[in-house]
């Protein structure tokens, strides 16, 4: 396959003005958005990739890791700014890991932080009010139907089910629980202790696969070299100390906080994520933990479904500028000559408010298909 990127993000970095990581009413993090365009994600398509090994052992979920399964299993790469590489490095390290087994799906994470706080102590409380740590799942990376945790210092969860992306309508659903979570924090230093130098603070998360089988569309528990995608985001504030406690620290010409900062796994070229196309994969592996590697493999219709994503974006901002879809390829001006095993450019089929594309599979391929709410699925021939 080839695909030019120039020029799309070219386009994007015109367009693009920011956009919420968060968009669910009142808990907006608004970063100037503007309503004319849809923000497209300025970096290229190069999501992090991990394999998942299987674990026997017992996992105890107490935040400190040190299982013998634990010590086995590799850290993904150090955290980097939701935008990519674009932006300076996190002040602190970030990194996380993960296991599975025939009841869970277990993540780790260790966050540097040499200030350490929390308020939150309600659960499905907003969360990322205060400094989190945050996993999204969304297990047949159709971009529908994918859950949301985050857990701040003081392990307080708030877990929640996105139908779609809020850029296609959400909803998210606040009530749902993930019945059977575990999660635990180990604080390595003081919490809420302003004035001494802390370390940081781990995490660790068990999630039944009986709730993640509920909207996977795949197996759960899964089977070897299945593939889903996932992605972790840490929220750190700018603080202070005020009157003895830590206060967020202000721009003295609003009054207003300043912008959390947004350090990710995998990057997503822009500031918002629920894009879940730029997440990560992560393949399982049936493999103990610790023995022999198992080779990642990308499914051959990735970069096919990434080609489908950016005619969904130049859809997207087609209807923006004239108020309809697209009827042809040729007018969203696309630059993308070819699409390895596919039958490339796809076919557009338009209403006077929806569209369908679908790509023509060559070679026993199964076709694709993308929608105007940025679902995409196959149909096996």
């Amino acid at each position: 396959m080839r695909i030019l990127f120039k020029s799309l993000i070219l386009i994007a970095c015109l367009l693009n003005t920011g956009c919420n990581n968060h968009e669910s009413g009142a808990t907006n993090k608004t970063s100037g958005t503007s309503v004319d365009s849809f923000p497209v994600p300025i970096i290229e398509f190069t999501p992090k990739q991990y394999v998942c090994y299987k674990t026997d052992e017992t996992i105890k979920i107490d935040g400190r890791l040190n299982e013998v399964s634990w010590s086995k299993t590799n850290w993904t790469g150090p955290f980097v700014d939701i935008e990519g590489d674009s932006k300076p490095m996190p002040r602190f390290m970030t990194r996380a890991k993960m296991l599975w087994d025939d009841d869970y799906f277990y993540f780790a994470a260790y966050l540097e932080e040499p200030d350490i706080w929390a308020k939150l102590t309600g659960r499905d409380a907003v969360i990322f009010y205060d400094n989190d740590f945050e996993v999204f799942i969304d297990p047949d990376g159709d971009t529908h139907e994918y859950y949301e945790l985050e857990v701040n210092a003081f392990s307080t969860e708030w877990d929640l089910f996105l139908v779609k992306p809020y850029r296609d309508g959400g909803p998210a659903i606040h009530s749902w629980d993930i019945q059977g979570l575990k999660t635990a924090v180990h604080i390595d230093g003081t919490i809420n202790s302003p004035g001494d130098i802390d370390k940081g603070w781990s995490v660790e998360i068990a999630m039944p696969w009986t709730v993640l089988r509920e909207c996977a569309h795949k197996n759960a528990p899964p089977s070897d070299g299945d593939q889903w995608r996932v992605n972790f985001s840490r929220v750190e504030w700018q603080t202070e100390i005020l009157n003895g406690d830590y206060a967020k620290i202000t721009d003295p010409n609003t009054g207003e906080s300043l912008p959390e900062d947004n350090w990710v796994w995998s990057p997503q070229g822009l500031i918002n994520m629920h894009y879940p196309e730029m997440w990560g994969y992560v393949q399982f592996s049936d493999k103990a933990v610790g023995g022999r590697d198992t080779q990642f493999k990308l499914r051959s219709e990735e970069q096919a479904k990434w080609a489908m994503r950016m005619l969904y974006y130049a859809q997207r901002n087609y209807h923006n500028e004239h108020g309809k879809s697209a009827r042809s390829y040729c007018e969203l001006n696309i630059d993308i000559d070819s699409v390895d095993g596919y039958n490339w450019p796809p076919e557009i089929m338009v209403t006077s408010s929806l569209f369908e594309a679908n790509l023509k599979g060559l070679n026993n391929q199964a076709d694709l298909y993308i929608s105007q709410d940025g679902h995409t699925w196959t149909s096996d021939k």
